[in-house]
């Protein structure tokens, strides 16, 4: 859908939300609550849950529940096909987080569709290509070390707060320009904003953000760095700077999406490590095979979901889906369909290499993608090369928050 980034206008679409509110186009046969992110038997075993939908659920179905009634998607094609063909499946309006309709702003890249996306990811590409990611091995290595160094001695470690979180996030925020000192903060308002299903919660998070962000960007206005916030603030788009609107969707939709995802899915691989010990030695026995190993991580352990309202009628597997619908690849799911992963709920460190959905794909993929895999695979070698055995500590009970990035909330482990 054509829109203008440079005035961003509140996109008119209804929130369609509960039973009484599915279109009528809608067949009965296919309406469904699987309850994703947040009913109690997705929230006991998220993972598990989505692994076994392909089982359970048909390729395309209509989810219907008091947060927000969408088409659902299954099937890795159909994902595949969703990501790659905009002209059916819009990103605009396709962000849930709430914003003052008198001050609105587009998440920026993510809500502007081709060809005009790809102006906007340019200006990052320098910082997120391989070439530039892999420059920060070395300190990224060093990092991971220092953590380890703070609590190995004490034989035990609350895995998200000690090394999960910060190794991620210190490393986003110090290509961002951000103040170390204010991680903790800056994470808490961030899982405020994606973990809570109270809306004035999310406005009150986002409002917090919002306030910040633009102090920031008004700083580094005046006193320009070679960081990611100051590239925004300070770059230009058809020969033009940036208007305020397109700076601050830019550099908020950053922030948002650089605090949870990576640590999230370390969460995750770690918890499955200390249940399964034998998957440790096996990775350290096949170091050459690292990159295999974090692609798989990737595959099972995907952490979330991929959003677009359809710009004109689409049919998938026969089902006729109207324009100005919400459609949802549930990317962990996809993950896990054996037309295209045999034996999917294994976990196989010699599978054979086929497109992994953890970073979505098409246009609107991950800017972080290669970052986040060489932080991953950093963290697998230099853990496992420090605490190569190491369990769930004794009576720990893992809980899920509702959201849209999965993982545990807290991994406490000892060794």
């Amino acid at each position: 859908m054509a829109i203008d980034p440079t005035h961003p206008v509140p996109p008119q679409f209804p929130r369609i939300a509960g039973r009484d509110q599915i279109p009528a186009h809608v067949p009965e046969a296919l309406i469904r609550s699987c309850n994703i992110p947040f009913g109690p038997e997705f929230l006991a075993a998220p993972h598990a849950f989505m692994a076994d939908m392909h089982a359970h659920y048909p390729p395309v179905f209509y989810e219907v529940n008091d947060f927000g009634n969408s088409w659902q998607l299954i099937k890795h094609a159909d994902a595949m096909f969703m990501l790659r063909h905009p002209e059916y499946f819009s990103n605009e309006g396709a962000t849930p987080f709430p914003r003052d309709p008198d001050d609105y702003f587009y998440f920026i890249p993510i809500e502007i569709d081709p060809p005009d996306h790809r102006k906007y990811r340019a200006i990052l590409d320098p910082v997120f290509s391989p070439q530039a990611v892999l420059a920060l091995q070395d300190k990224i290595r060093a990092l991971a070390n220092e953590l380890i160094d703070e609590f190995i001695d004490r034989g035990e470690c609350e895995y998200t707060t000690a090394f999960g979180r910060p190794l991620p996030v210190s490393v986003f925020l110090d290509l961002m320009g951000l103040p170390q000192e204010k991680r903790d903060t800056f994470v808490d308002w961030a899982m405020q904003l994606l973990h809570s299903q109270d809306r004035a919660a999310m406005a009150s998070a986002m409002s917090a953000i919002s306030s910040y962000l633009k102090e920031v960007i008004a700083e580094k206005t005046v006193t320009p760095d070679d960081r990611v916030i100051s590239r925004i603030v300070h770059a230009t788009v058809d020969d033009r700077p940036m208007t305020p609107p397109e700076i601050f969707g830019f550099v908020i939709f950053l922030f948002i999406g650089g605090l949870d995802t990576v640590f999230a899915t370390l969460n995750n691989i770690w918890l499955w490590l200390a249940n399964n010990p034998a998957r440790c030695r096996e990775l350290i026995a096949e170091p050459e095979n690292i990159d295999n190993q974090v692609e798989e991580l990737l595959r099972v352990w995907t952490v979330t979901f991929s959003g677009r309202m359809l710009a004109q009628d689409c049919e998938l597997h026969g089902v006729k889906m109207k324009k100005g619908d919400r459609v949802t690849s549930l990317l962990p799911v996809c993950n896990y369909d054996p037309d295209v992963f045999p034996n999917p709920k294994d976990t196989d460190f010699h599978r054979r290499r086929k497109p992994v959905l953890a970073f979505a794909g098409g246009a609107h993929s991950c800017m972080g993608a290669h970052l986040a895999r060489l932080e991953i695979k950093i963290a697998l070698q230099e853990w496992l090369r420090r605490i190569p055995e190491f369990s769930l500590k004794p009576g720990a009970a893992i809980e899920y928050r509702p959201g849209g990035v999965v993982g545990p909330e807290a991994v406490p482990l000892v060794w």
